[in-house]
């Protein structure tokens, strides 16, 4: 075990998830803390570039951390809207000290959600308290009686009030939302307060962007830093806000405790292979969660996603500086984090995401109303702003003029996003998924308005034709085709979601007259749109994928051109889930994921996901792969949307992680065990399942050797025989049953128990083999996390003399 994986072990007991004790011994065999630090971020070398920051968080604060001027971080919330604008940058310049050290190491610790970094004698913890919004550096080794400064600061445009106050350092602004078109006219604003646990503390403003803390370490040695930045709208004096932020002890541990207990709940998956796909897949997988972890508040203080573009917000370290429009949402940059989340038993990371189109219900109905012909019911705009209206606004810091789009608008111009009408619909079957997973009826009731009110739009928008069938045009294929008829993305929101309602409707007793409308008009919807296959196949799939024949058409329109770089043919098989194993098309949708336009491109690619549910294991890892190799460029492990830099995004980390899940365990009506590992990976993960159920598979050399089902609530599940032909193992409660060799398993489970399934005489697993020594990880060009200096020291070199004398710079 290397030093990050004893060490994780040592701050944690051996424990297995919640109700689930034979689960980890018998799939994992190792503990939760061991195998999360596995993905630790290993640093080698001083991270002084801003594209080298890691990232801490706990949902409502982010942070980005890297090695500039001895320590700089830059602050983050969600809710400085419209521009999600920071809340300043903390920068150290006394722990030059370590960046000059030529044995400079540091970590990201994702089991405690610390960074830790020493060199030159000295080491610092930073973290973000999970319990209230502050963020703290602790430090070790400095000079007792050397004074040290510690620097707040904005920058320009930025008009803060910067104030210094006895001990405590404050930069703070607000504004209303009330200059561009959409807006809301709410109270918004930024604060970071900054004090210090040390000697001799004095606060200065230096600027009118800048303060300042003066302070002497302790005797010992050691300080700590915290800067306070909680939601600020201007309506309270920024000296009390501080006050109450800073005021709460601080309990080191029981942050650290809040992470474990996370991480408890998290299902996770350990892989490893040959070639190392499967380690550099594992680690994306366990950085997304870490980072919705710190994008997403579960207590519901902050009731809108941290990534609303599919950038990782929290994370920035680029000052003001956002790509796309801060204040919007984009569905579509949305849903593999969703869908990562719920598979991973995280569904309280996916509060936000449902909060923001459950609060804005009422905006967005009257949106409908005037943009939408009259309609009755919810068209959620595509880029939803947070206010619920459709309008998205780029400014001119990356283009030469503004741009303003509307979302859910018959009388916008064809762009993007305008008659894209099926974000609701989506945000409807991620709720009936919830429910499906959770059986949390009291969630259900909650949000069923929105499934309801997206049904009741799109009932209302189908149209009857000649030809007896109901019709959707003018419509959007979402980006790909604009103002068509009959897109597949209508087809199969329809398909998907008409019977989600009408059961929901059933369960709940609520809105029988609408369940019996779409029961109706169901069988008189369209069939999914095909035309002939055309460019050449992906040469890698399986042959029977490659032969001529029809593939899945974006649209019933053939005289369409592709506008954006989308495979709307694949939504069918995901999101929607409509065409998948046993369907008289799957055969159509394989060719149209072999003959599809476009292969492995861009950020939010599903081509991994669209791969596990087709079944090519091999692809999978081929496409993960391709995909980082373009895109995964900072050592943190994150994105970019071009490949070469500018902000963090999320979304690709939440493919791979959605993809690695479909392609261990599949829900989808019946339950498919290990449909799509690559050939040469072995796998010990858990995946949550409907009925409340955990499954945790074994695999061997891509090959499933043992199934463990952990029942969170009494439940019957119906599995594919992961083992065909074979006669089949069942134990519980120290007894076991041999099943029949049919091809389809129904397992029964109590809550709180456990029933492993093995092949008759198979069961036994080898354990996978530990990790090596902690250091960055490389798949091909890509790499997480950063080696050390490539060339060793010169002989004699002594760190604590052999350095240039330390000067504070000029603020």
């Amino acid at each position: 075990m290397n030093r990050h994986g004893l060490r994780a072990l040592l701050l944690s007991a051996v424990l297995a998830l919640p109700g689930m004790p034979a689960l980890a011994a018998s799939a994992a065999g190792d503990d939760v803390a061991a195998r999360v630090a596995r993905s630790n971020i290993f640093v080698g070398q001083p991270n002084i570039l801003e594209s080298q920051a890691m990232p801490l968080g706990n949902g409502r604060l982010g942070a980005a951390v890297w090695a500039a001027d001895g320590l700089t971080v830059q602050l983050n919330r969600a809710d400085g809207l419209p521009d999600r604008l920071s809340p300043g940058w903390l920068v150290v310049p006394g722990l030059q000290r370590m960046t000059r050290d030529r044995g400079f190491r540091a970590h990201l610790d994702l089991h405690d959600g610390e960074w830790h970094q020493a060199g030159g004698g000295m080491t610092a913890r930073v973290y973000v308290d999970q319990r209230s919004d502050r963020l703290v550096v602790d430090v070790a080794g400095a000079e007792p009686g050397q004074e040290q400064t510690a620097f707040l600061k904005l920058w320009s445009p930025r008009a803060p009030s910067a104030a210094a106050r006895g001990a405590v350092a404050l930069l703070a602004e607000h504004w209303r939302d009330d200059q561009r078109p959409g807006a809301s006219g709410r109270p918004f604003g930024t604060l970071a307060a900054l004090s210090a646990e040390a000697g001799d503390v004095r606060a200065e403003r230096i600027d009118d962007r800048t303060v300042a803390l003066r302070f002497r370490p302790l005797a010992d040695g050691r300080f700590r830093l915290v800067v306070a930045a909680p939601a600020y709208d201007g309506g309270r004096d920024a000296f009390d806000v501080a006050a109450d932020a800073l005021s709460p002890p601080l309990d080191a541990a029981a942050s650290r405790r809040d992470w474990h207990d996370f991480w408890q709940r998290a299902a996770l998956i350990t892989a490893q292979s040959d070639n190392g796909a499967a380690q550099y897949a594992e680690q994306i997988r366990t950085l997304f969660l870490y980072a919705s972890a710190a994008h997403n508040d579960a207590t519901g203080q902050v009731r809108i996603p941290g990534s609303q573009a599919g950038v990782a917000d929290l994370f920035s370290s680029l000052r003001d500086d956002h790509m796309w429009d801060p204040a919007a949402f984009w569905g579509w940059n949305l849903r593999m984090q969703v869908a990562a989340n719920l598979s991973a038993g995280l569904p309280e990371l996916n509060r936000p995401f449902f909060s923001l189109y459950r609060d804005n219900l009422e905006a967005v109905r009257d949106w409908t109303l005037a943009k939408m012909g009259g309609r009755p019911g919810i068209c959620i705009p595509e880029t939803m702003r947070f206010n619920g209206v459709g309008v998205e606004y780029e400014g001119t810091r990356f283009r030469p003029f503004p741009i303003v789009t509307h979302s859910c608008d018959l009388g916008w111009s064809s762009t993007s996003n305008a008659r894209t009408l099926t974000t609701g619909a989506e945000v409807g079957l991620w709720i009936w998924e919830t429910y499906l997973k959770t059986g949390d009826r009291e969630f259900l009731s909650e949000h069923f308005p929105l499934m309801a009110e997206a049904a009741r739009f799109l009932r209302a928008y189908q149209q009857p034709g000649d030809d007896g069938l109901l019709h959707t045009r003018p419509s959007n294929a979402h980006e790909t085709q604009h103002d068509v008829f009959d897109p597949a993305t209508d087809i199969s929101a329809i398909r998907a979601l008409y019977p989600a309602v009408i059961a929901a409707s059933r369960l709940l007793d609520r809105e029988t007259a609408l369940a019996d409308d779409l029961a109706r008009a169901l069988p008189l919807t369209p069939e999914l749109p095909l035309a002939p296959a055309t460019g050449e196949p992906d040469p890698l799939l399986p042959v029977a994928a490659r032969t001529s024949g029809p593939v899945f058409a974006p649209s019933h329109d053939a005289t369409a051109h592709a506008r954006n770089s989308e495979n709307i043919g694949l939504e069918a098989v995901w999101p929607y889930g409509i065409v998948g194993p046993g369907h008289p098309a799957f055969d159509v949708a394989r060719r149209t994921y072999a003959y599809r336009p476009f292969r492995h491109l861009a950020t939010w690619s599903n081509d991994p996901i669209h791969a596990a549910r087709l079944g090519w294991g091999d692809e999978v890892e081929r496409s993960i792969h391709a995909l980082v190799q373009v895109y995964q460029a900072f050592p943190n492990g994150l994105a970019s949307f071009s490949g070469t830099g500018g902000e963090f995004y999320l979304e690709q980390a939440g493919v791979v992680a959605a993809a690695l899940s479909e392609a261990l365990v599949q829900d989808n009506g019946d339950i498919r065990i290990a449909p799509a590992i690559p050939a040469g990976w072995s796998v010990d993960g858990t995946v949550y399942v409907r009925g409340d159920a955990r499954i945790a598979v074994a695999v061997r050399a891509g090959q499933p050797r043992r199934v463990v089902i952990a029942g969170g609530s009494d439940t019957v599940l119906t599995l594919v025989n992961p083992w065909p032909g074979q006669r089949i193992e069942r134990t519980d409660a120290g007894r076991t049953t041999l099943l029949p060799s049919g091809d389809r398993v129904r397992v029964s489970v109590a809550k709180g128990d456990t029933v492993t399934l093995a092949p008759q005489g198979g069961g036994d697993v080898a354990a996978l083999a530990p990790p090596g020594e902690a250091a960055a990880r490389s798949l091909g060009r890509s790499s997480i996390g950063l080696p050390p200096p490539c060339c060793a020291a010169p002989e004699g070199y002594r760190p604590d003399t052999d350095r240039p004398p330390y000067r504070e710079p000029s603020p």
